[in-house]
């Protein structure tokens, strides 16, 4: 860099923080060469990317083996195959991929699914913020999906909730949180981002970039309906409140495929609630998940009136619900 007149060089702009990011990945060919092309043309590439081939039986390690003579920064990961497909499982996987970061000194440490593709800016811009927010130890973007959907538009949990498909955090609250729960049902992601908040870190889905997930949420070996009903029985699973779900169904029916899909969402927690599905959170993670939920709701009501928000045209997804 060039010293400015007088001889007296300009500072040089602080480095981004260091990060590693895995990828566990089962029976992915369809969609892994998408992820691969936007992380090798990403401005700043990760430390190291370990992708963990989770007993696929199709081509995802020979697609990820075409990238790795190019890119010493990407390991592929072979685990032995396996029948079942559950989300613990996935932990372990992942897991297993963290295990190749020892000894690496890095800041940010990330999770990367399979199907999803983003421009080549997308890790330097959540980096960034990362840099310039102390308190940021979840960070994300916004996501879109086949069929028109946006999570900042057709989302009902609002910019506080970090979607686990590109789920980036900041190595102390990674460890102030223990990880990943391996939950078999489901809500990996949603535990780590709710228990970091309980600890007192700040979690942010940013709106200024937005990834694309290849495949409909919780559609990976099963179709929308039933996706639907396992995600009303993983709400009651995860402490969900029942007016929060009410409210949710409702949401829900009132968007294509009108009516059936909440009504789907609405059994699925019905069914587990009749059961008495075993709830695999803590109590204290239970009362604090209540607790956002009904603040969350006062917000959406607030929202919806214009007596009592300037912004009378705000969407449910807009409202902020602050944290200690």
């Amino acid at each position: 860099m060039s010293p400015r007149p007088g001889g007296v060089a300009p500072k040089e702009p602080p480095a981004l923080p260091r990060y590693v990011l895995v990828t566990p990945a089962r029976n992915e060919a369809a969609f892994i060469g998408g992820t691969l092309a936007s992380m090798a043309a990403q401005t700043v590439p990760p430390l190291k990317w370990v992708i963990v081939d989770d007993g696929s039986s199709d081509d995802t390690a020979a697609i990820v083996q075409r990238y790795l003579p190019a890119h010493p920064w990407i390991e592929l990961v072979r685990r032995p195959a396996r029948k079942e497909r559950h989300f613990a499982a996935k932990v372990q996987a992942f897991n297993a991929g963290l295990e190749r970061m020892a000894g690496l000194d890095y800041d940010i440490l990330g999770n990367l699914d399979a199907d999803t593709s983003f421009g080549p800016d997308h890790f330097e811009f959540l980096l960034s913020r990362f840099q310039t927010d102390p308190r940021l130890g979840v960070a994300g973007t916004v996501f879109c999906e086949d069929g028109g959907y946006r999570s900042d538009q057709d989302s009902f949990e609002g910019q506080s909730h970090v979607a686990g498909a590109c789920q980036i955090f900041r190595q102390e609250c990674w460890t102030a949180i223990g990880g990943y729960l391996a939950i078999p049902g489901g809500g990996i992601d949603w535990s780590a981002v709710i228990t970091a908040r309980m600890k007192g870190w700040k979690t942010q889905s940013f709106r200024e970039r937005t990834f694309y997930h290849h495949r409909k949420l919780g559609t990976a070996d099963r179709g929308r309906f039933a996706a639907a009903f396992a995600y009303g029985s993983k709400d009651y699973q995860l402490g969900g409140h029942p007016l929060w779900e009410a409210c949710r169904v409702a949401y829900r029916m009132a968007r294509p495929p009108y009516l059936a899909l909440g009504l789907t969402l609405g059994a699925g927690y019905a069914w587990a609630w009749l059961r008495r599905m075993p709830r695999p959170v803590s109590p204290e993670l239970m009362r604090f998940h209540r607790g956002e939920q009904m603040a969350k709701l006062r917000a959406i009501l607030r929202a919806q009136f214009p007596r009592r928000r300037r912004d009378a045209n705000a969407g449910v997804d807009k409202f902020h619900v602050g944290t200690k």
